[in-house]
């Protein structure tokens, strides 16, 4: 584990030896409240999520549809135990 410390300006310096290793200039940041994840970013996002939706076998149609019913199951749920 290697740590970093933080400018006055809120800036840290990534080691050479990790840069390196994941071959990038940006990075995401993730706060989780106890913890702050640092991961590479692409350097095109939009090529790297070509082709992530292929698996995906319902049109946007259907999907609409589904979520419109779950919305409708929820709001059920939420009215059914209200204790009236």
């Amino acid at each position: 584990m290697k740590t970093a410390e933080i400018s006055k300006g809120g800036q840290i310096s990534i080691p050479a030896q990790i840069r390196r290793r994941w071959h990038t200039r940006r990075l995401l940041l993730e706060d989780r409240g106890t913890e702050i994840v640092l991961r590479p970013a692409p350097e095109d996002p939009i090529a790297a999520l070509a082709g992530s939706l292929a698996a995906i076998k319902q049109t946007s149609d259907d999907m609409r549809a589904t979520e419109r019913v779950e919305e409708a199951n929820a709001d059920e749920r939420r009215n059914g135990s209200s204790g009236r």
